[in-house]
């Protein structure tokens, strides 16, 4: 009988690792060298254009610029540029050896297409802001591309690390919709080698990058939706790097095997009011006692386990921070004083009432993500004890246009002129919240257009008290990006500042090593 048992864990151990290497992609016995498996969301598509914050884009394709490790404009595709004040134009001099994953060459008439599709309204790109300031792009020849504006953009070349597409394989199809975007082809030091809907997305490294090439052989983008899972993976070994909640990173610490990096983001947690919903119409006078009922110290120290701080605008994190503004620092009497000063009266059920309506709304939150849930549990319950009727709802699909509120999140490490502009800026492509305010957008578009340090202070200052003044969200904390790896990778930068979702880890990826 003990014979029969072993025999058998035998034939399903061959079994099961048949298995798996099937699932892998590669015949057994193959060597596949080194790689590096990565807790991802799930991706529906992969289209730097329209979608900005794929932390797959930077190994798939490159821009003209790039960011260094610390946030600066770099080289990317382009060798050199030039900057005539004059004409207000750019000339960028692109790399000659760089070539498309299919091996055709890239040139500067793929940098025209590319802009200029994210700049066609029928492709509805929320980064067309970006590049609103462009009357024309003139190709000089196979490898010197200029762009003339109208107005100076002091962010031009941070957004100039806008992923360039190929014309060849793109030209005539739907940006939205074209097949392309579920098989891409880029410039980047990986490639697509396969995509296993709803369970990875395994990238193999370009040999002929036309930089230095990775070290790690493969990149696995593992599907990992739930941050639950997640810690569970990363400690059964299935993970080699997951970005964790605060609370299950913390769990990682000290563990032989682990290394975790808590890392510093520009990335903020706020509720955004929708103003397409007729209830901010008629109740937009209450969305600063919102801003006052909310105990973001707490919120920072119990759900992020003091892993970030307490937010008051969207350039905490930014050289062009103002902290001389209405920080709407917790203060239930005077969230109360401003519900009555507006007409509202305390009900018998403790909710404030005005003309015969409770106060209150409901805050809508992305599946998946356990911080923001948590983050929007603890608002609502805090501002239900000020007199608010708040509740939180988990939609299978965000309506955007129709919810009432939404617990949001921004922020960029790059000039402040992202994830600003074309944020808060009226019909903007990012502005969700239909937002318009006219000192905001004349504060923005200042600084927009100049490149002295001391108007764009001034100008930022400006735009932060009038955002102040008139909320678009009820900010509420800075989250730091807590990373978990496998003490054998070699290479992540621990003082990169993050985008949003923590984005930026693999800037410089092919640097990365695994230790055997």
């Amino acid at each position: 009988m003990n014979k029969f048992r072993s025999l058998l864990s035998l034939i399903l151990a061959a079994a099961l690792l048949t298995g798996l290497c099937a699932c892998g992609g590669a015949p057994a016995g193959e060597d596949q060298g080194s790689t590096l498996v990565y807790a991802s969301g799930d991706y529906t598509r992969i289209n730097p254009a329209m979608d900005e914050h794929g932390e797959i884009n930077i190994l798939l394709f490159d821009g003209l610029t790039a960011h260094d490790g610390d946030n600066a404009v770099v080289p990317g595709l382009a060798e050199s540029w030039e900057f005539d004040e004059a004409a207000c134009a750019y000339t960028f001099h692109m790399a000659e050896n760089a070539r498309w994953h299919d091996g055709q060459p890239v040139t500067a008439e793929d940098v025209k297409f590319t802009i200029e599709a994210i700049m066609d309204p029928a492709n509805g790109s929320e980064n067309a802001p970006n590049y609103e300031d462009v009357t024309a792009i003139d190709v000089l020849d196979e490898h010197t591309v200029r762009f003339t504006l109208d107005a100076p953009n002091a962010a031009f070349l941070d957004y100039m690390t806008m992923a360039v597409l190929p014309k060849h394989l793109l030209e005539g199809e739907d940006f939205q919709t074209s097949d392309f975007f579920r098989h891409p082809i880029g410039t980047g030091p990986y490639k697509l080698e396969s995509w296993d809907e709803g369970q990875a997305i395994t990238l193999v490294k370009n040999e002929d990058y036309f930089k230095t090439p990775a070290k790690i052989d493969r990149i696995v983008f593992k599907i990992v939706p739930d941050d639950n899972a997640r810690a569970m993976q990363m400690r059964s070994g299935e993970l080699d790097l997951a970005l964790l909640t605060p609370r299950d990173a913390e769990g990682f610490a000290g563990q032989e095997g682990y290394a975790v990096y808590d890392m510093k983001t520009s990335d903020y947690r706020g509720i955004l009011f929708n103003f397409h919903n007729p209830y901010w119409t008629e109740n937009r006078d209450i969305i600063p006692a919102v801003c006052c009922g909310i105990d973001r110290e707490a919120i920072v120290n119990s759900v992020i386990l003091g892993h970030g701080e307490a937010a008051y605008g969207p350039l905490q994190r930014n050289i062009y921070n103002c902290p001389d503004v209405d920080h709407y620092d917790y203060d239930p009497a005077r969230a109360e004083q401003i519900l009555t000063q507006a007409g509202a009266e305390k009900g018998a059920d403790g909710f404030y009432y005005r003309d015969g309506e409770k106060l209150g709304f409901v805050i809508s939150v992305g599946a998946g993500d356990q911080v923001r849930v948590d983050i929007a549990q603890a608002a609502a319950q805090q501002l239900r004890q000020i007199g608010l009727d708040v509740t939180v709802d988990i939609p299978a699909v965000v309506d955007w246009g129709g919810q009432m509120a939404y617990l949001i999140g921004w922020g960029s490490p790059f000039d402040a002129d992202d994830h600003t502009y074309k944020v808060f800026g009226t019909d903007k492509g990012a502005n969700y919240s239909g937002y318009s305010n006219a000192d905001v957008d004349r504060y923005l578009t200042e600084a927009r257009q100049s490149d002295d340090p001391a108007v764009r202070a001034q100008a930022y200052a400006g735009f932060q008290k009038a955002l102040a003044e008139d909320p678009a969200y009820a900010f509420i904390c800075y989250i730091d990006a807590d990373y978990v790896a496998k003490d054998t990778i070699r290479g992540i930068d621990p003082d990169k500042v993050m985008g949003h979702h923590g984005v930026g880890i693999f800037w410089n990826v092919t640097e990365w090593e695994i230790e055997s």
